[in-house]
């Protein structure tokens, strides 16, 4: 059983502190994956604190049919997903500037050097499929079946979609060099 499993478990038993240890162990990760979706990192933000709030309010749908950390990611990207079709009913000018000073300073909070700074760039010039997969699998450390229960598709389809991102961020990586 994982910490977050744990952490979960002691929550649904009554621990209010368990509650907090899941957002330390997660939150950060949570709004870096769903910018990953929305590119928006205020609405990252919220997006993921809705996350939460669905572990508080919808506590009998966690079965263990996964890791802990699967389950909330696939939360995120529900979320994402639902935000994503809203803003498509509403069009919104994004304010880039602001959401790459946040980004950085995330960034420098987790202490990245200059080359996963770099990898970071290259990333976000990726398809958002390829940005996703890679997050999870490199930086969540998901394993390709935990990936494809998070981005709802086969291990096949994550095996091809993780195969053509390396390359597709190899080519930006030495974009990035250039």
């Amino acid at each position: 059983m994982d910490s977050g499993t744990q952490c979960y478990q002691r929550f649904l038993n009554g621990d209010q502190g368990a509650l907090e240890e899941i957002v330390f162990l997660y939150n950060r990760k949570l709004i870096l994956f769903i910018n990953q979706s929305v590119n928006n990192l205020s609405e990252a933000e919220d997006i993921a604190a809705e996350a939460f709030l669905d572990l508080i309010t919808k506590k009998p749908r966690f079965r263990q049919e996964s890791s802990f950390k699967t389950y909330l990611f696939a939360i995120g990207r529900n979320k994402a997903l639902n935000y994503l079709r809203k803003q498509s009913r509403h069009s919104s000018v994004p304010i880039e500037d602001i959401q790459l000073v946040e980004q950085n300073q995330i960034l420098e909070e987790l202490e990245w050097d200059e080359e996963q700074r770099a990898l970071m760039r290259a990333l976000n010039n990726l398809l958002p499929d390829y940005r996703q997969v890679l997050h999870l699998i490199y930086f969540e450390e998901l394993s390709y079946r935990e990936a494809a229960t998070v981005l709802r598709k086969s291990e096949k389809q994550i095996n091809n979609l993780a195969y053509r991102a390396k390359n597709a961020l190899r080519d930006a990586m030495q974009q990035e060099v250039t």
